[in-house]
């Protein structure tokens, strides 16, 4: 009876404990200071020359809006590669000298394959590439806020994907979800001397690390970017956060849309969060603090899923420990006011605020997703946005 009770405990206490670690994490990234950028260990040039690789799916009514503001960047030295999978192009017309308009002759059908398509029509060796999606668009110091980190000795940085529309209550919630992530996995966790996970679009690397971690691999379906950070976290290497590189990304609308775009990201998740014991117990046999600490993150369970877990052991416990039921509400509290804080400090919109009331609501269509997350790579390969276009996965 006693080893019941013990497992029964554990399990609690692996998932209470996802309520309180964003907080740990921010009290360690108060101790350490603010970011510290790394010793250049690695000869980085002045004025990096970047590939921008945007990749669209079968849409692209937005790619004109793309590479405009793409072409507003205040930098010098990038080309733009579009690549238009199974796309009708014939309504494109971008300056040859700064784009490249790519259109496979056979249908791709993933993110990585159309990075490799665009990586293989280079026009010179770019040092560095960067991965845009097809309804973002730039700041116009995009990629000298990226050079930041690049001149500091690192080989992969991942920016910040701000919201371009909070036109529903869906939009911003998924505002505020992002919000949430790039403070605690981007900022805090860079911040605590480990790496930002990567995002799927704003980031950038060397081009020899990104073909060092994908060029031998054929990634299907969504969850390149787990792969990819992996990659380049087993190697050592961390993953820096540019909080001034923004893209503006479309935010989900319809519930629709919702469902299948989380279903694909719990799908993922179930995929690929075993590489987080794999890291994690890598980085404690080296004594390597920033793989220990990324495969942590990695393990953690969708929000909504350790949200409602949570929420069912604190009640279940009301007729089992009190005590164990406090210690539930007080992680729930300690969550609640770290979620604010990732708000309060981030410069959040008054709309991301007056949304929060239909969070229960959000986590339903979420609920709904994980029902269809077994079969999410068959619902759709590519998921229409808010406005016209699809975006690959």
């Amino acid at each position: 009876m006693k080893i019941v009770e013990a497992v029964w405990l554990l399990i609690q206490f692996l998932i209470w404990y996802n309520l309180v670690f964003p907080v740990v994490l921010l009290i360690i990234y108060s101790i350490r200071g603010k970011d510290k950028l790394a010793p250049a260990h690695a000869v980085a040039p002045e004025h990096p020359d970047y590939a921008i690789i945007v990749t669209a799916y079968e849409y692209t009514q937005q790619l004109p809006a793309v590479v405009s503001s793409l072409l507003e960047l205040d930098y010098q030295r990038f080309h733009i590669y579009v690549v238009a999978d199974k796309c009708d192009i014939t309504g494109l017309h971008f300056p040859a000298d700064r784009v490249s308009l790519l259109r496979p002759e056979q249908t791709l059908g993933s993110n990585t394959r159309s990075h490799f398509y665009a990586i293989r029509h280079f026009i010179r060796p770019h040092s560095h590439l960067t991965i845009i999606d097809s309804d973002n668009l730039t700041d116009t110091q995009y990629l000298n806020e990226l050079n930041v980190y690049f001149k500091a000795g690192f080989q992969a940085v991942q920016g910040v994907r701000e919201a371009k529309n909070l036109d529903s209550t869906y939009a911003c919630l998924d505002a505020a979800r992002d919000i949430y992530y790039h403070f605690y996995d981007g900022k805090v966790l860079f911040g605590a001397g480990s790496s930002a996970t990567l995002a799927g679009s704003g980031m950038a690397f060397t081009t020899a690390l990104y073909k060092e971690c994908l060029g031998h691999l054929d990634v299907t379906g969504a969850g390149f970017d787990k792969v990819l950070q992996d990659g380049i976290v087993s190697r050592k290497y961390r993953i820096a956060f540019a909080e001034k590189a923004i893209v503006y990304d479309e935010k989900t609308t319809g519930s629709d849309q919702l469902v299948k775009q989380r279903a694909r990201w719990i799908n993922t998740w179930f995929k690929y969060f075993a590489l987080g014991f794999k890291i994690f117990f890598s980085g404690l046999t080296s004594f390597n603090w920033n793989q220990a600490l990324f495969g942590l993150v990695l393990l953690r369970p969708p929000l909504f899923i350790f949200l409602i877990l949570s929420v069912f052991f604190m009640l279940i416990n009301l007729f089992i420990s009190i005590p164990v039921a406090f210690m539930w509400f007080v992680g729930l509290c300690v969550f609640v006011i770290g979620f604010y804080i990732s708000l309060k400090s981030s410069h959040t919109d008054s709309r991301i605020y007056q949304s929060l009331v239909n969070i229960p609501k959000f986590i339903s269509f979420q609920l709904l997703a994980l029902l269809n997350a077994r079969k999410a790579n068959q619902i759709s390969v590519a998921t229409r946005s808010s406005q016209t276009d699809h975006k690959q996965i």
